[in-house]
Formats: structure tokens, C-alpha cells, sequence
């Protein structure tokens, strides 16, 4: 494959950067969610409600943006499966910075998100990418129709 390739390393270091710029959004739409959560609901609710919301933006930000591919059904049923890795990383990471750490709670979100990155970059890709499109193989796999990547169309 060549380096212009969607699979290429210029594609992946499109990829990466466009899941760095999806994740800043996300942090900062969690992070805005939790500060207005979190005066009427104990931190650990208005985090939890937080993460639930973002989550749900991350799903079409990263189908549509990030990686290229349509949005389906079961992609949006796996992706919550596959952040409760994030998820309990950053909820140990919340408690133990909070608890153990004596870390301002209001803070403690952006440093325990920051430790989760790579695992929802991994997580995330291998979900929401298609992994064989069944060309040459004879064997295109489940849902293959509706998985292959399309650019993403915003009008």
C-alpha cells in the first residue's frame, strides 16, 4: 500500500490526528457536561452522566470524522462495550486521584482521561473500522455491506 493510503502512514497519522482532535472535543464537552452536573449531583454521578453523554458524541464524531465508515446498529451497540475499558480507567484513576491522591475532583477527570487515551484509540478503531472487506477472500463477515469505509458526508 502506498503512503497516501487510507491504511498507508500518512493515513494512519490522519487518522491519529483527527481521533486527537475528536478527543478534545469530547474531553471538553465532557468536561463542560460534568462541571454543570456536578453542583446539583454527588461528582461521581455527575461524571458518570458526563461519560455517558460524551460517549454517545465520540460514536458519530469518530464513525463520521475520525474513521470514514457509516455509522450502524451494531457499531453503536459494540461502542459502549468497548469503552467500558475507558471507563474503568478512568473511574479508577478518578477515585484513586481523588481518594488516595487528595486531587481537587474537579480536576481529577482531565488528568484521569489523559491515562485512558491509548486504550480508546485501540478500542475505538478495531470497532468501528472494518477489518476485511471481503475483497478477494471470498469471506466478507458480518454487516461487511453496510461497514465499508465512505467519506464522510456532512451535507
Amino acid at each position: 500500500m502506498g503512503a497516501d493510503s487510507p491504511t498507508g502512514r500518512r493515513g494512519r497519522l490522519a487518522e491519529i490526528f483527527r481521533f486527537a482532535l475528536v478527543g478534545g472535543v469530547n474531553t471538553g464537552t465532557f468536561f463542560g457536561c460534568y462541571l454543570l452536573l456536578h453542583p446539583w449531583m454527588p461528582y461521581f454521578a455527575a461524571y458518570s452522566l458526563a461519560f455517558l453523554l460524551s460517549m454517545i458524541g465520540s460514536f458519530f464524531l469518530n464513525t463520521y470524522f475520525t474513521y470514514r465508515t457509516r455509522p450502524t446498529w451494531k457499531k453503536f451497540a459494540l461502542f459502549p462495550l468497548t469503552n467500558v475499558t475507558n471507563y474503568l480507567v478512568q473511574s479508577v484513576g478518578l477515585y484513586a486521584l481523588v481518594t488516595w491522591a487528595g486531587m481537587d475532583d474537579r480536576i481529577a477527570p482531565l488528568v484521569a482521561a489523559v491515562v485512558a487515551i491509548p486504550f480508546t484509540y485501540l478500542i475505538s478503531q478495531r470497532i468501528l473500522v472494518p477489518r476485511n472487506s471481503g475483497r478477494g477472500t471470498g469471506d466478507a463477515g458480518p454487516g461487511s455491506e453496510t461497514d465499508e469505509r465512505q467519506p464522510s458526508r456532512l451535507a
